[in-house]
């Protein structure tokens, strides 16, 4: 049985130690499992039961982790991806409209696409013909949208009788927010494991003797879990069936962002574990995809978001794990977790939205990457990042910035820099914007 379960998981005794691998597990565990206080209350905003949203958060990052686990055999964790679920939640139900139901088929159509582009091996085709600087300014600019979110939500920031943003009262819930955020900045300076776990359990404990940390009566941190019902299986395909271009642009833009999410975790995790070869190849990459597309697919049936491969599996390659068992090791944690629903519950506002924040500084690192000596590359990624914060919407903002980009080079006649799938793009968002307005 021993193994059988070495082999599944691609661990080798001479080469691997079983320790190191449990480890590691834990490591990648603590450092994203904010996502388990994140996740359901970003979701809640759509109108779903949070008690319902955690056990679903648990269950698809459990079942892609462990396929991740035996099928790929790479030490990498998935859960719902934030930006992400911001986008399901703040853009696709939010601002544009639609139901939680409708955009669980839009997530659901997207984990299918995945698999079927997975299995043909176009994904990387996909990745290549979009360009590096935008990927760059998408990532940022999701960053700045979850920042400003988590700014909002704690009333930091409100708007104004003008609909200008200006700061807010310094409430308890301010405060405490703006304490989680310089706590967990330091955390991060300090190069703390779990950086963001500890910042959310701090705020949380300070928030008792402010009132702003409620703990019921009779509390216990133990429970059975929450039932899935309220919202597994309650997809709407009425909206995929009509003539709507802004619901077909969502799914294309889910599909966008979760195949740069996945490609970029999966070159940085490999990297750091000297995991790629001397020609660049990343070993059984396209397993790793697949359970990213599975976990998406069945995270839509559960009741949440887009499953991806999370940033935070680079801690416990640091850390030493190199098998299927370190992700095996994340899917058991998560599991154990189900029973601890309600204290996940009493976590409050205040320490989610420093976490957001601080997950949109961390998003904004690729700015760096970006070649602002070139306006016809850095204004099309300045529109794209600015943009999506300013227009509370992900896809306006890549919509834009693609635009932007293929009208910018061809005027200067650098249609060398341009791919066909950018031509197209282009076309198929400005016809979305002029169906919009009719």
């Amino acid at each position: 049985m021993k193994k059988l379960f070495y082999q599944l998981t691609g661990f080798n005794p001479k080469q691997h130690r079983l320790r190191t691998e449990f480890f590691a597990g834990f490591t990648t565990f603590f450092t994203m499992c904010y996502i388990l206080a994140v996740n359901p209350q970003i979701m809640s905003s759509a109108g779903m039961d949070k008690g319902a949203v955690f056990s679903a958060t648990i269950l698809a990052a459990a079942v892609a982790t462990l396929v991740m686990a035996f099928y790929a055999k790479q030490p990498l964790a998935l859960a719902p991806g934030m930006g992400l679920n911001a986008f399901f939640a703040y853009t696709l139900v939010v601002n544009m409209g639609y139901t939680w139901q409708e955009a669980l088929v839009a997530v659901f159509i997207e984990g299918i696409i995945f698999i079927l582009l997975t299995i043909f091996k176009v994904r990387e085709a996909i990745v290549n013909s979009v360009p590096t600087n935008l990927r760059y300014a998408i990532s940022a600019g999701i960053g700045l949208f979850i920042g400003y979110i988590g700014l909002k939500n704690s009333g930091i920031i409100v708007g104004d009788p003008n609909e200008l943003t200006t700061l807010g009262a310094w409430t308890p819930t301010a405060l405490l927010t703006a304490i989680g955020i310089l706590l967990g900045c330091i955390l991060l300076a300090l190069r703390v494991p779990g950086a963001l776990f500890y910042a959310i359990v701090a705020i949380t404990l300070i928030g008792i003797p402010l009132g702003v940390t409620i703990i019921p009566e009779g509390f216990s941190p133990i429970a059975l879990p929450t039932s899935i019902e309220p919202i597994a299986f309650k997809l709407d395909f009425g909206k995929l069936l009509s003539i709507d271009l802004n619901y077909y642009a969502a799914i294309f833009i889910m599909l966008f962002m979760d195949i740069f999410d996945t490609i970029g975790t999966l070159i940085g995790a490999a990297t750091s574990a000297g995991m790629v070869k001397k020609d660049g190849e990343i070993p059984r990459i396209s397993h790793a995809m697949m359970a990213d597309a599975i976990g998406t697919t069945a995270g839509s049936l559960m009741g949440t978001s887009t499953v991806t491969t999370y940033a935070e599996s680079s801690a416990g390659v640091v850390a030493g794990g190199r098998t299927g068992i370190t992700s095996f090791t994340v899917a058991i944690l998560f599991l154990a977790a189900l029973f601890l629903s309600p204290l996940f519950m009493t976590i409050p506002a205040a320490a989610t939205a420093c976490v957001l924040f601080l997950v949109g500084f961390l998003m904004l690192r690729p700015l760096k990457d970006i070649n602002l000596a070139d306006p016809t590359e850095a204004v099309p990624c300045f529109i794209t990042a600015f943009t999506m914060p300013l227009t509370s919407s992900i896809s306006e903002g890549i919509a834009l910035g693609m635009i932007a980009y293929v009208i910018i080079k061809l005027f200067t006649r650098r249609q060398k820099d341009l791919s066909v799938v950018m031509y197209i793009l282009a076309i198929f968002f400005i016809l979305r914007f002029i169906y919009a307005h009719h």
